[in-house]
């Protein structure tokens, strides 16, 4: 059986909002390529995500330059559905040469020519580059502490859809990043008995003083912060746009009757513990609060802007008695708990990229992008140029930076070529 070869310079590894945008540029340059996907464009939007995400920013934040969200109020949080017709639509729109139902096997390096190798599930392409578009949501994580008790179910935030989903009984949300609020508040107002373990997190407001937070970060300079502050590594960002968009506040989550607790430390038979860090957590996440409060005030101060002051956004709510007293231990039978969701995070999986572009613990080596593996380059990653490489509009940017240099490396490339002759 003869194998299909198609020869092109580079091949996108990845159709959602990396690589139909890193595609927008490389057309925009007249670069030849190809985007392979192994679903549909966006498919993550669709799939693995709960029925009813919006997005975490504002419609006229969270967007390509190139264009809006079509009947959309600028102000509104657009519904992951919509999203993902989105990036189709922007594909479309810019012709974006997109091969669905195209897995990546393997990529390699040839030997003795330039370029690479690549096999995958619809034959074999022969490429000068490679962008890895695929993202930082591409393997969900749930840590080695689960409990192998088959008598609880498990799944992780990437495959939760919806409260009815959920057998009767209470639940455990491990994780108050903005995927973990948002679900177990989802669950709490569908009925359901909620303890939210909560860790390190930043907890910025939603909006403040008629600005919201995007457009705080965006005129502070935040955005485009080089390298995340030693110890931030790991610490998740609570905020949402459900309901219109609102602050996440711990307290009122508690008033409301979810149940706090601390880190998720071990599960021991038929029972969890919890570190004694909770109050500290919460204490830690009002403090970055507050400085962007404070922050965006000298702003106003210093630039003379006319923007109300919004003095009720200082004041919290006494602390409640999770907080106050807490608790460290919970035998699941007792508790009435039936379902554990994992709210833990992803890894990224480069097993088909067999190249040397990552260090020893299987991470990308790269400046902005541009890997130290000749014609390797990555895009989507947290923090792969600034603090927004994540978000819709980062990942645009990040995407004209490579396209550049792979433009300044076709012009070197075709030098060598036309004296060689």
């Amino acid at each position: 059986m003869t194998t299909s070869v198609t020869e092109t310079d580079t091949l996108i590894v990845g159709a959602g909002q990396a690589g139909v945008a890193m595609s927008e540029h490389l057309t925009r340059l007249g670069i030849p390529h190809v985007v392979v996907e192994k679903n549909r464009i966006a498919e993550s939007w669709r799939s693995r995500r709960w029925d009813s995400l919006v997005a975490n920013g504002p419609a006229w934040h969270d967007r390509f330059p190139g264009m809006e969200f079509p009947g959309c109020s600028p102000d509104s949080f657009v519904g992951k559905e919509q999203v993902a017709d989105y990036f189709a639509t922007y594909a479309e729109k810019y012709q974006a040469p997109v091969r669905t139902g195209v897995e990546v096997l393997s990529a390699e390096r040839n030997v003795g020519h330039a370029g690479f190798r690549v096999q995958t599930s619809a034959g074999v392409f022969n490429v000068q580059r490679i962008v890895a578009a695929t993202g930082p949501f591409q393997r969900p994580i749930i840590p080695p502490i689960a409990p192998q008790n088959s008598a609880l179910w498990q799944i992780h935030s990437a495959d939760y859809k919806n409260p009815q989903q959920l057998p009767q009984g209470g639940v455990l949300v491990v994780g108050a990043g903005s995927s973990g609020v948002q679900i177990a508040d989802e669950l709490q107002r569908a009925g359901k008995d909620v303890w939210l373990s909560v860790g390190a997190h930043d907890r910025p407001p939603r909006a403040y003083r008629n600005r919201d937070f995007c457009w705080w970060l965006g005129v502070l300079g935040l955005w485009d912060a080089a390298a995340n502050q030693p110890g931030k590594e790991h610490v998740t960002i609570a905020v949402s746009g459900a309901r219109g968009g609102h602050t996440v506040d711990f307290r009122r989550l508690a008033q409301q009757g979810v149940n706090l607790v601390g880190l998720t430390q071990r599960f021991c038979e038929n029972s969890v513990s919890f570190r004694d860090d909770l109050a500290l957590n919460i204490a830690n996440g009002d403090a970055n609060y507050l400085s962007l409060l404070d922050a965006a005030d000298a702003y106003i101060e210093r630039n003379g802007l006319d923007l109300p002051p919004e003095p009720q956004a200082r004041e919290f709510l006494p602390d409640p008695t999770c907080i106050t007293d807490p608790t460290l231990s919970l035998n699941l039978a007792e508790a009435g708990i039936t379902s554990i969701i994992w709210a833990t995070g992803y890894v990224a999986d480069y097993s088909w990229l067999k190249v040397n572009a990552f260090n020893e613990q299987q991470r990308p080596q790269h400046h902005r992008g541009v890997s130290n593996e000749p014609g390797v380059y990555f895009l989507g990653l947290p923090w792969l140029s600034r603090r927004g490489s994540t978000f819709i509009w980062g990942v645009w940017h990040d995407a004209k930076f490579i396209a550049d240099q792979i433009a300044i490396q076709r012009q070197y490339q075709q030098y060598q070529t036309s004296h060689d002759l």
